[in-house]
């Protein structure tokens, strides 16, 4: 398996699809490296020579946030959006949609399992 940027793309795929395997990395941009770098799309990712991996890396390191690093910078975002608590920070910190879903009856991903309230039992005449 080839090592691309701290991650194993997988042998038996085309490259411009193992690419994908890379967090921060689609198939859009997939696509662009590999134009950059001048291999064919439809190569075997385990076919690759050395030179061409180092080709793909090089042009990742440079114009390209991915793996850990991105999703550092992500959450550091979204904490930001938190301490300034402007709308978007406080549906993050209420675990509630943040783009303008509604939650009356959708939403169950962001706010979980259904949590069942008991309905109000009726009260018993009190005898004088």
């Amino acid at each position: 398996m080839p090592r691309i940027v701290g991650v194993d793309i997988p042998n038996e795929k085309s490259i411009w699809i193992s690419l994908t395997y890379i967090h921060g990395i689609g198939r859009h941009t997939s696509e662009m490296v590999l134009k950059e770098a001048k291999i064919e799309k439809s190569t075997k990712a385990g076919k690759l020579s050395e030179d061409e991996l180092s080709r793909i890396t090089q042009i990742i390191d440079h114009n390209y946030t991915v793996g850990g690093q991105l999703r550092r910078q992500v959450s550091q975002n979204i904490a930001r959006l938190r301490d300034i608590g402007c709308y978007r920070g406080i549906r993050h910190r209420k675990g509630l949609p943040v783009r303008g879903q509604h939650t009356q009856s959708n939403a169950r991903t962001r706010k979980g399992p259904r949590k069942t309230v008991a309905g109000k039992k009726g009260v018993k005449e009190q005898r004088t």
